[in-house]
């Protein structure tokens, strides 16, 4: 029977590259499975993601040479539209930033350790010791964090944070050749892939289930997973340009709306809060700030769906305890695009 957890800071550093865009791949004995590379036209996207506040988790749009997938949505007429039908009002940037920042106090604040730099010995690697290995600015990080969070696995996941900046040679050498996080050490193996270890996390480990049994349900959560690529890709679009928010970010946030509608039994992409949401919303609450800040647009506006998701995942402890410091993001950001 599946059981849902409706509940359940940090150093923003300059920045390297970003986790691929998922791919699936098998573990490994400590290493992964090379894939191919990922194509982007232009090489736009890859000085992209080294300029926002994020791209220090090994690069998810490095050049390439296979376009991106157009990833398909059915997604039914949202059944709360008509009775949330109403328009937000534009807020400031400032407002913004606060209401990013709140969240409800945990009841117990995991202490979470320094990160590693070059300098700083190995832990004892293979040990039978259950590590998570992140970057704590890290959103594709972040959703393996959160994943842990959520089955309540403080005690048997312990975290280690790498500096990505400074990053520890041996990281590369004997824990994960392809030297990005996340990256989890588990039965003297080594798994990678943000989306592939939310799954794995789930499937292994005993908590909560981050799926519902609903075979509906399941096949829309592979869809919006295929999707979540695309996603991020054309929000950045917008970040990077000097013109207006582009039609083609619009009407990927107008995909979330709509997706955020299909189900009416809870406010989360399935309903329930799930592995879905664990997937979008590192990025959501970026691009919230983002937006807002840098190109005066509110994504909530006229989506109440996505306004009501928002509003809802953070009252989550398991995400509230991975988030990272709004104005700390945004000024870091702004910094890397060159924007007073």
């Amino acid at each position: 029977m599946s059981v849902y957890l409706h509940h359940v800071r940090v150093q923003v550093k300059p920045a390297e590259p970003f986790e691929r865009p998922h791919r699936p791949h098998h573990a490994t004995a400590r290493a992964d499975v090379s894939t191919p590379p990922f194509t982007l036209p232009s090489g736009h996207f890859t000085s992209l993601m080294n300029s926002l506040a994020f791209p220090r988790c090994p690069s998810p749009l490095t050049p390439a040479s296979i376009p991106v997938p157009s990833a398909r949505i059915k997604i039914r007429r949202s059944r709360r539209a008509g009775a949330a039908n109403h328009h937000l009002s534009q807020r400031s940037s400032s407002r913004i930033v606060a209401m990013a920042a709140a969240a409800p106090a945990s009841s117990v604040k995991e202490v979470l350790p320094s990160p590693l730099t070059s300098a700083s010995e190995p832990p004892s690697l293979f040990d039978g010791t259950t590590r998570l290995y992140v970057a704590y600015h890290c959103p594709y990080a972040q959703r393996a964090w959160i994943a842990r969070n959520c089955k309540g696995l403080q005690d048997k996941i312990k975290i280690v944070a790498i500096d990505l900046a400074d990053r520890p040679a041996w990281y590369k050498e004997k824990v994960y050749p392809e030297n990005k996080v996340p990256s989890l050490e588990h039965n003297n193996q080594v798994k990678g892939e943000s989306l592939d270890l939310v799954k794995y996390i789930d499937s292994n480990f005993e908590g909560p289930s981050l799926l519902p049994d609903d075979s509906a349900k399941k096949q829309f959560a592979e869809e919006l997973l295929a999707y979540t690529d695309e996603f991020n890709k054309a929000l950045y679009s917008s970040i990077v340009s000097k013109g207006d928010v582009s039609q083609e970010t619009i009407a990927a946030l107008d995909k979330i709306e709509a997706a955020l509608g299909k189900f009416s039994d809870g406010p989360f992409f399935l309903g329930q809060f799930s592995l879905v949401d664990i997937a979008y919303v590192p990025f959501i609450e970026r691009f919230q700030i983002f937006f807002s800040n840098i190109k005066n647009y509110d994504i909530t506006k006229s989506r109440p769906n996505l306004q009501k998701f928002i509003e809802e995942v953070n009252k989550i402890d398991a995400y509230t305890q991975t988030k990272q410091e709004p104005q700390l993001l945004l000024e870091h950001t702004k910094k890397r695009l060159g924007i007073a």
